[in-house]
């Protein structure tokens, strides 16, 4: 059974025209694209997308990154798609990236590092929510 997730390109990455790489190596990984959407976070979206780090010490800069330029958002699918898709992204933590990872290749920094990935089903079904407005199904 295929499951769906929630991929955001950063505007870091998109700034530096990475979008198209990254969705090639999403696609390499045999996921499918169901659907894709560019966006700009206003401030109300990035609080409630990032609500769970509200009052961490990154959390206004984080805001302000989000809000800074285009985002693009794809709804992928594919058999365990949240922990395929979180191994294909990499580590926040630049020490740990594995060189195979979107984030070794594209991250500048912890904050900045290209795209966001949902971390569990359920975070992916409200992320989805909040992106595309409707349920995953």
């Amino acid at each position: 059974m295929s499951d769906k997730t929630l991929l955001l390109i950063k505007p870091n990455a998109i700034m530096h025209k990475h979008a198209g790489e990254i969705i090639s190596m999403v696609e390499s990984q045999a996921f499918v694209l169901r659907d894709i959407k560019i966006l700009k976070f206003t401030q109300e979206l990035a609080a409630s997308f990032y609500l769970e780090h509200k009052g961490k010490e990154f959390y206004d800069r984080l805001l302000a990154f989000m809000c800074s330029g285009p985002t693009i958002a794809l709804l992928l699918e594919k058999h365990d798609a949240v922990s395929s898709l979180r191994e294909l992204v990499g580590d926040t933590d630049p020490a740990k990236r594995k060189t195979e990872t979107i984030r070794y290749r594209f991250a500048e920094g912890i904050t900045e590092n290209a795209v966001h990935a949902s971390d569990s089903p359920e975070h992916a079904k409200r992320e989805i929510r909040l992106i595309f407005g409707y349920n995953p199904t």
